[in-house]
């Protein structure tokens, strides 16, 4: 799971826009056409693209997981700001859910960096999420973008090119 991984087989990946993430999937899709591509963690491919991808999507079809009790929120509140300006922390398990997240499906590489595109690109071209974040709450569209970014440098740097 998310907790087994050692830091050093994880590349540090910052992303300032989707551009920039757009064109780090451009470098992930010619390093899996060239054999080069290694996930370093306990996922595939498929399950880092396609979970990735799943947390923007919850955004607007609805979350999967209930909301942390209401005296957690004020705490997540504080770090949704540090995991903007720093990058969010491996190894989060969210309680009570069994593999201590969801959206990881294995889905085939092209399948699953088709679905993070379209993903990014409903962000990118300004589309509301009618849901909040059930750690975060309300965030505005900005935000949602830059944790969107955090959360894929954290899975994607799982990606030796």
């Amino acid at each position: 799971m998310m907790g087994n991984h050692s830091p050093s087989t994880r590349r540090s990946l910052h992303f300032d826009s989707i551009d920039d993430l757009f064109q780090e999937l451009d470098r992930i899709v010619e390093a899996e056409q060239t054999g080069r591509l290694k996930p370093t963690g306990n996922w595939t491919a498929g399950e880092i693209l396609s979970h990735v991808a799943a947390w923007i999507e919850y955004g607007y079809v609805g979350y999967p997981v209930k909301s942390p009790p209401w005296f957690i929120k004020p705490i997540l509140r504080l770090m949704l700001k540090k995991y903007l300006k720093n990058g969010m922390p491996s190894g989060v398990r969210i309680p009570g859910i069994k593999e201590g997240t969801v959206g990881m499906d294995d889905i085939p590489f092209d399948v699953g960096i088709a679905r993070l595109r379209k993903a990014f690109e409903r962000l990118k071209a300004g589309e509301e999420s009618p849901f909040d974040s059930p750690a975060f709450g309300k965030m505005s569209h900005q935000d949602r973008i830059r944790l969107n970014l955090r959360h894929a440098e954290l899975h994607l740097g799982h990606l030796a090119i």
